[in-house]
């Protein structure tokens, strides 16, 4: 039974991280810098794609790269803070219960400051922020692209809270679901709203371009469906488990003995 015993001592300690102050800073650092890498390949296609030398890059290969780039967060800083890079999905989390809303505001901030250095750093190193930014197609209705950003945010919203009920939102089962889900999707919403799903995503290169005009429609959409996602997974599965907490939140310890 010693097995037991220890086991039960590591989840106690791991429990006891998430609410540890001390450790916060790591949670906030990582959400910037996975959020920085996620708007530096989604914004870096579109800057890239407008220049002379990335006239190769497909419509298919830009809209891909996020979601291969929000796999590798996943593996990399799930167990740190949860991998959010997202406000809509922070907010999600909070709505569900497993997150504490105490957190809410530093992981927006953190997102939203790893956004615009992404955009900044394309800016000053290639110009052309604007085109990385996600602008709905002129053809279509502007509330058809606001609805469109909340379906596209509600199935992923729907994908993360799935994988978070489970398991922790690390590993191959969330990464797979989550990073295949942004590319399946965005291959075909790309060229009508830019399949952001991500208001600090859009917000980086908007504000960095000084063109918040169509802000409004990245926030509104993926607020929009986010909610509509937690109404759904209550309706699937209830209320909120400890195993959604753990994804949430991240199993971040104090030393490397925690045994994560």
């Amino acid at each position: 039974m010693a097995w037991l015993g220890a086991r039960v001592v590591r989840r106690r300690r791991a429990a006891l991280t998430f609410d540890d102050p001390r450790l916060e800073y790591r949670r906030l650092f990582s959400e910037v810098w996975g959020t920085f890498l996620l708007v530096l390949v989604a914004a870096g296609g579109g800057v890239i794609g407008a220049t002379a030398f990335g006239a190769d890059l497909t419509l298919a290969t830009k809209a891909l790269a996020p979601g291969i780039m929000v796999m590798a967060i996943i593996f990399f800083m799930g167990t740190v803070s949860g991998a959010h890079v997202n406000p809509a999905v922070t907010l999600a989390f909070a709505v569900r219960g497993n997150f504490p809303w105490l957190r809410v505001p530093g992981y927006i901030l953190a997102q939203l400051v790893g956004a615009i250095l992404a955009s900044l750093v394309l800016q000053w190193m290639y110009g052309g922020i604007i085109n990385g930014a996600t602008e709905p197609n002129p053809a279509i209705n502007i509330w058809v692209a606001m609805f469109t950003e909340a379906i596209l945010t509600l199935g992923l919203v729907s994908v993360i809270l799935g994988t978070a009920s489970g398991a922790r939102n690390i590993g191959a089962n969330a990464a797979l679901a989550v990073g295949g889900y942004i590319g399946l999707v965005s291959v075909w919403a790309a060229p009508v709203t830019g399949a952001s799903m991500n208001p600090a995503r859009s917000f980086g290169p908007m504000l960095v371009a000084r063109n918040l005009s169509d802000y409004w429609i990245y926030l509104a959409g993926p607020l929009l469906g986010a909610m509509i996602a937690v109404g759904f997974e209550w309706i699937l599965r209830g209320r909120a488990t400890k195993a959604g907490a753990a994804a949430a939140q991240g199993l971040l310890a104090k030393d490397d003995s925690a045994g994560l």
